[in-house]
């Protein structure tokens, strides 16, 4: 069990560090999104930093889901263990 665990994170670690290595800056908003926002902020308006905290929900809400249906899937694989 500690075995196949220890290879399932070295594989995640070893992914995630090869897909960091390379990034480079980019511009995540499509250009109108990115006009509207930053003319939004420059008239004092606080559209942006809306779209950003949209945007970070939008990121964490799969994130979330994922993390659940794990959970209830261990809680419920451990309660068939101990029967048995």
């Amino acid at each position: 069990m500690r075995s196949r665990l220890f290879r399932y994170l070295l594989v995640l670690t070893l992914a995630i560090g090869f897909s960091t290595a390379s990034w480079q800056p980019v511009q995540a908003q499509c250009p109108m999104c990115r006009i509207s926002a930053e003319s939004n902020l420059k008239q004092g308006g606080t559209a942006g930093k809306g779209l950003n905290a949209g945007i970070l929900y939008m990121l964490a809400a799969p994130y979330l889901l994922v993390g659940f249906f794990g959970y209830v899937w261990y809680r419920n694989r451990r309660k068939e263990q101990d029967v048995e």
